[in-house]
Formats: structure tokens, C-alpha cells, sequence
């Protein structure tokens, strides 16, 4: 993608970037394939803005005991637990981002109907790569749920990944950002640069889902 972050890293307040109403929470939404970057993304994000709440459902699965055991029903499960903190952050005044792979369009307008209901803006963003099988097959798993993420995709065989790509590219996200391998710094620049074109206007219930 190429252009590099703002000068100073990028920091800013949270809210602060061009056109947005001061008033309203951002809940920013980071859909995409598995492995395509979304939670390294998110935590770049949220660590050059502030007070950004990191709502990562991959990290609430783990803390429920048995999670392994039981690994697609706990996620289905911890999504309410998630949505409730989400409304909770908003409704308090606080931004969210949520990496979270959402190809399911009523799945979609929960996450967005309850960010708009706690007062927030919500902009669903696809993370993109030409690279996206490749970025999968060699990323490391360092974190607990990705072992029991591959061991599922291995297990339901390349169908289970091409399944979600048609799904995805189906969606209508309000962002689509194309990504390159490694650049963190600027995918999140040029994140911040697709959200101020966006004048930072709310969206109806169901625009974009």
C-alpha cells in the first residue's frame, strides 16, 4: 500500500481525526479473511489512539474454561459478552475497534445496531491482501485460539477459506483497505486517511452491512 504513517507516528487523540463529530464513539470494525492482518492492525490502532478499547472476541473465547474442547460454540457464545462490553465502552463515551472475521450479514447489523444504539458511529472496514492464503498458511501462531483456528481450516479443507472469500467480498463495507505484508505502519496511515474521506458522518442502521 506504501504511504507511510503521519509524521509522529500517527498519534492522535482518539475521535480526532478530520470531519468526525466530537460527540459520537467510533466503533471501527476490521473484517477479513483469517491471517490477513486484522488483530495486528487493531492493535496498532488502538495503541496510536488512546483510550481505544481493543474488544478482541479470539481473547474472550480464551477465557472461557474448556474453550478448546468446545471452539466454535464458545465463540458464538462470548459474541454476547462482547456485544454488552461494546455498548458499555460507547455508551460511556469511549472508541472501540473490533477485529473480529463477521461474514455474516445479520451477524454484521448486531455488532452495528448495538454500537448505534449505545450512541456510537460504527464503520465496517475489510481488510484485503493479495497475499491473504499466504499470509494464513505462515503467519506463527502465537496465541492460543490459532492453533485450534488452522486445526479447523485443516480439517474442513481449502473450501472452508474460499467459502469465506465469496462471503466476504459479498459484504458492502463503508472501507475496503488494501494491505501490504509488514507494513503495519502504513496500513494504519493509510486506515486514518480512508476514515477522514469519509467526513466522519453516521451511517443508517444497515448502510454498508
Amino acid at each position: 500500500m506504501g504511504p507511510a504513517a503521519p509524521a509522529g507516528g500517527g498519534r492522535t487523540t482518539s475521535r480526532s481525526w478530520p470531519g468526525a463529530p466530537m460527540t459520537r464513539p467510533l466503533v471501527l470494525h476490521l473484517n477479513g479473511m483469517p491471517g490477513v492482518g486484522r488483530s495486528t492492525l487493531a492493535r496498532r490502532w488502538a495503541e496510536t489512539h488512546p483510550g481505544t478499547l481493543l474488544l478482541d472476541i479470539d481473547v474472550l473465547r480464551t477465557w472461557v474454561s474448556g474453550w478448546r474442547q468446545d471452539f466454535a460454540a464458545t465463540g458464538e457464545r462470548v459474541r454476547g459478552t462482547a456485544l454488552a462490553a461494546l455498548s458499555a465502552y460507547v455508551g460511556a463515551g469511549g472508541d472501540v475497534v473490533l477485529p473480529q472475521l463477521l461474514a455474516d450479514p445479520a451477524q454484521l447489523a448486531r455488532f452495528e445496531q448495538a454500537a448505534l444504539e449505545a450512541g456510537g458511529r460504527f464503520v465496517h472496514v475489510l481488510v484485503e491482501a493479495d497475499d491473504a492464503d499466504e499470509r494464513f498458511a505462515r503467519r506463527e501462531r502465537d496465541e492460543p485460539w490459532l492453533e485450534a483456528v488452522h486445526a479447523l481450516v485443516e480439517a474442513e479443507g481449502p473450501q472452508h477459506l474460499a467459502a469465506y472469500a465469496t462471503r466476504l467480498d459479498a459484504l458492502r463495507p463503508d472501507v475496503r483497505l488494501p494491505t501490504v505484508t509488514g507494513d503495519v505502519d502504513g496500513s494504519c496511515g493509510e486506515l486514518a486517511r480512508r476514515l477522514a474521506s469519509l467526513g466522519g458522518c453516521p451511517r443508517s442502521p444497515g448502510d454498508g452491512a
